[in-house]
């Protein structure tokens, strides 16, 4: 891991896509600015979590889309 010190309004850059701004400082917490492109996916770690477990407990589709249908026609 990383660990950089910044203060309010500089900036960090991960690659030539991503720069992370630091735009307040209110007691504990920091808000921080992100540009990024469109497509980068950009979550709170808790929400990304979350994503994480939903996608694990929703199994996997079956490979042959009749599968869907054959307990209907029983």
């Amino acid at each position: 891991m990383l660990v950089l010190t910044r203060k309010l309004g500089e900036s960090i850059a991960i690659d030539d896509h991503i720069k992370i701004t630091v735009v307040q400082i209110k007691g504990k917490q920091v808000r921080l600015g992100i540009q990024a492109p469109k497509e980068t996916k950009i979550h709170r770690e808790e929400v990304y979590s979350a994503i994480q477990d939903q996608n694990k407990s929703s199994g996997t589709a079956p490979a042959d889309l009749s599968q869907l249908t054959k307990p209907l026609k029983e």
